[in-house]
């Protein structure tokens, strides 16, 4: 991957989206597809997900997200754009 073939965004997936293991997979998918980033559980009951790749891999990523595990009911997912900031690895935040 160049760095000029890197995309970034910033991804908030609203539903029942805690709870059932979104976090693991979403590192697990990531991982697979080669997906920089990192996803945490917000105070609000969302997941959030920060992630770089290039615009096929992030396209496979986000509408993996648009579903997730199989315990997941997601009902909303709202992408922000944003600099890519050549994050290396994909990690579980806990907060």
């Amino acid at each position: 991957m160049t760095a000029q073939s890197i995309i970034h965004k910033e991804i908030v997936i609203k539903g029942r989206v805690q709870g059932v293991g979104f976090r693991i997979n979403a590192k697990r998918v990531a991982d697979s597809m080669h997906v920089q980033g990192q996803v945490k559980n917000l105070l609000d009951g969302n997941v959030w997900i920060m992630a770089e790749a290039t615009p096929d891999i992030m396209e496979d990523f986000v509408s993996w997200c648009k579903s997730g595990p199989a315990m997941a009911v997601v009902k909303e997912v709202d992408i922000t754009d944003g600099e890519v900031q050549h994050i290396q690895g994909f990690t579980i935040l806990y907060s």
